[in-house]
């Protein structure tokens, strides 16, 4: 009975998904709108600044106020 649930499970998965992907529009991003005014790109240097090393710093920064906060340590 197990292997007949997770079948309908998969069915249903697999037809939701796929009646999303028909159903969607594509983004049309290559035609722009009136009044568009795209900046500059980012160089390589700042996109891994902004989406790799800025995270980490945050995670850490987080990691590090939580581990000198935490007063469930006992005291000795």
């Amino acid at each position: 009975m197990d292997k007949k649930n997770a079948l309908r499970a998969g069915a249903v998965a697999a037809g939701t998904t796929l009646m999303m992907l028909l159903m969607s529009s594509p983004a049309l991003a290559l035609t722009p709108d009136d009044g568009d005014d795209p900046g500059t790109g980012l160089s390589v240097a700042e996109t891994l600044g902004l989406y790799v090393v800025a995270p980490i710093v945050l995670f850490l920064v987080i990691t590090g106020l939580v581990m000198v906060l935490d007063k469930s340590r006992k005291q000795s």
